[in-house]
């Protein structure tokens, strides 16, 4: 077992095989004794399962755990070896009659363990850093778990080992009577404690802590009802104390070691559902019993009947209901919940590797994409599992076990179960980056073919129109000396002339002012408003002076859409005026265009190339574009950019 010392197993080892030689020595004496049953019986009952249980508890502790405060593993110890002391020695007095030793040991040797369990295990759980009030609540437990054996050690009776000083008598004999009081004040605070971590502590370090509030709720009611009036049946303490049994062990050893079971959790799940049951049935059956026959007045075989046939219908579902609530404590939370908080979280890697690692108790969980290898991590390797899409492999999820745990074979089950939900989350992710840069992609390809046009204008257009001008000087040159071939020339140029127009025509709806490959949204609308305003159309710009610049292609689709809707306006609105309204924020750019002119056609309308290029435009950024009515007259053109926020 790695990272264990040998002197911890050594110890371990030495702590189980003393608490089975204990609890063997007490069985032996019982069977020579054989004493009549009674409620003293039960209360060493309860020393001789306290002597097992946290024997064996103490043993995995110490030859599992990696990290973490060895202080609980000492308190188990004293536990284990206390009551499997006492659970020995007073049996063996009742065989043999033997000296007062004896007696004393039986009275007091379970009290260090026990009283600890109470008042100082439930503040330890689960390892973490006290704060000042955890740290005082601790000491003030161990500190009354000091008094209490100091006052049991030396009792001036044959129970005392030790002699007291006449001063210091009367100081014993004053808090004698009052000394259970304080432990169950104190078992009552470390309960509410762990109850409050349970319910609003970190969600990585509540499981197991509601079995922990159990035991601990029910250790301390067994020393409240010993407290109680004598009404009170003698062994209620005692079962009290033999029920807290079936939760507090297995709660301290999850919540201490965590996932450092290490290939017991089967043996460990087997067990508990084995002990839970036997004492559920035993309980069920001897209280119904013990009622009916209060209710019943003749003692007819009726209620032994009854219960057991009850008993027998009810068998099986209180099984499974107690097998899902031991796996879930063993093991964690199940694939089955697991899988519907995943599938609620798609869009997100990161939220879902979250999810994943608050529920399965991780350090980390990340996911890859493709087949890098592992990112480098302080808690070393990691647990992979491969994310497969149909044949392809789309991804990896790596999960890393908290420090000083291991992951084992269950984990990687889990995980499993998990990976083709992350697969799809991560293949869905991967087509929606696909179609992103695809569509980016074809934006920029549309915006390079208008650069084009522009050189196209300048290389070509340019030097025709030159060609043209030198055409005509020759045509001056002949009207005198040769009008024929002058005519014949101006023919030619006209014809050229007006080829070149229409070429002008079919390049001028693709024109980009330069500014717009710096993101000037705003300059270049400025520029298309001095353009229009030589044609007699007045555009007047609302908004901020200047804009935080844009990417590229969202200011060209801006521009593009623009132009066109003022294009529109100046054909079609019959008005020389429209408004063009800027309004930038953070995550979103809005333009709007609007005029008085005479409104939308009749008729079902976005069919026009025009609207069609703007919706185009509009669909390559993702934005929307909202084409209506204006007020009572006249059309507003709407367009919403969603800006990526840095």
């Amino acid at each position: 077992m790695p990272n264990v010392s040998v002197t911890a197993r050594s110890t371990g080892w030495a702590v189980l095989t003393g608490t089975v030689l204990l609890s063997l020595g007490a069985v032996v004496a019982w069977s020579v004794a054989t004493p009549p049953w009674s409620a003293t019986q039960l209360y060493s009952l309860v020393d001789l399962l306290d002597g097992i249980v946290y024997g064996t508890l103490a043993w995995l502790i110490l030859s599992r755990q990696r990290t973490g405060s060895r202080t609980p593993a000492v308190i188990t110890c004293a536990a284990g070896l206390g009551s499997g002391v006492a659970a020995c020695a007073g049996q063996w007095q009742l065989a043999v009659g033997g000296p007062p030793v004896l007696t004393a040991l039986h009275r007091w040797a379970w009290v260090p363990g026990l009283y600890s369990l109470v008042v100082v295990m439930p503040w330890l759980l689960p390892d973490r850093s006290l704060d000042r009030f955890g740290r005082g609540a601790v000491t003030a437990g161990v500190g009354y778990v000091v008094v209490t054996m100091a006052a049991a050690v030396t009792a001036p009776t044959p129970l005392g080992v030790l002699p007291l000083p006449d001063g210091l008598r009367g100081v014993r004999a004053a808090l004698l009577p009052v000394l259970p009081y304080p432990l169950v004040g104190l078992g009552l605070l470390a309960c509410a404690g762990l109850g409050w971590r349970w319910r609003r502590g970190p969600a990585a370090q509540r499981h197991g802590l509601g079995w922990a509030t159990a035991g601990s709720g029910l250790l301390t009611l067994a020393f409240l009802a010993t407290l109680l009036p004598p009404v009170v049946p003698a062994a209620l303490p005692a079962l009290l104390m033999l029920a807290s049994q079936a939760f507090f062990p297995a709660a301290v050893a999850v919540v201490v070691l965590r996932q450092q079971l290490w290939g017991l959790r089967l043996a460990v799940r087997r067990t508990l559902v084995w002990y839970l049951m036997t004492a559920v049935v035993i309980a069920a059956y001897c209280a119904t019993v013990a009622l009916l026959d209060r209710l019943l007045p003749q003692r007819l075989p009726l209620p032994q009947l009854v219960v057991t046939g009850v008993l027998a219908a009810a068998f099986q579902p209180m099984r499974e209901a107690v097998q899902r609530r031991v796996d879930r404590l063993v093991h964690g939370e199940a694939p089955g919940p697991l899988l519907h908080r995943v599938a609620h979280s798609v869009g997100s890697t990161t939220e879902i590797s979250a999810t994943i690692a608050a529920a399965l108790r991780l350090a980390e969980v990340r996911i890859t994409e493709g087949a890098p290898q592992p990112p480098p991590h302080p808690y070393g390797c990691p647990l992979t599992v491969p994310l497969t899409s149909g044949d392809r492999l789309v991804g990896q999820l790596h999960a890393w076990p908290l420090p000083g745990e291991l992951l084992d074979g269950r984990a990687r089950e889990q995980l499993t179960v998990l990976a083709p939900v992350v697969a799809a989350v991560v293949d869905l992710a991967g087509t929606n980056r696909d179609l992103a840069r695809s569509r980016q992609r074809l934006a920029e390809v549309r915006d390079e073919e208008r650069r084009s046009l522009r050189r196209d204008l300048h290389d070509g257009l340019g030097p025709a129109l030159s060609g043209i001008g030198l055409g005509l000087a020759a045509t001056r040159n002949l009207l005198r000396r040769d009008p024929e071939r002058a005519e014949d020339l101006l023919d030619r140029l006209t014809d050229e002339l007006t080829a070149r127009a229409a070429e002008v025509r079919d390049m001028a709806h693709g024109l980009l002012p330069p500014v717009l490959a710096d993101g000037g949204l705003s300059p270049a609308l400025h520029l298309l408003r001095d353009q229009y305003a030589r044609t007699g159309l007045r555009i007047v710009l609302h908004g901020p002076a200047t804009l935080t610049p844009l990417p590229e292609p969202v200011a060209t689709a801006a521009y593009g859409v623009t132009a066109e809707a003022i294009r529109n306006v100046h054909r079609h609105a019959g008005v020389d005026r429209c408004t063009v309204s800027l309004d930038q924020r953070p995550d979103r750019l809005r333009v709007t265009v609007t005029d008085q002119g005479r409104g939308l056609p009749a008729g079902p309308t976005g069919h026009g190339v025009g609207l069609h290029a703007m919706r185009e435009r509009a669909e390559a950024v993702g934005a929307t574009l909202t084409v209506g009515p204006a007020g009572s007259r006249g059309t507003s053109v709407c367009l919403t950019v969603p800006l990526e926020q840095s």
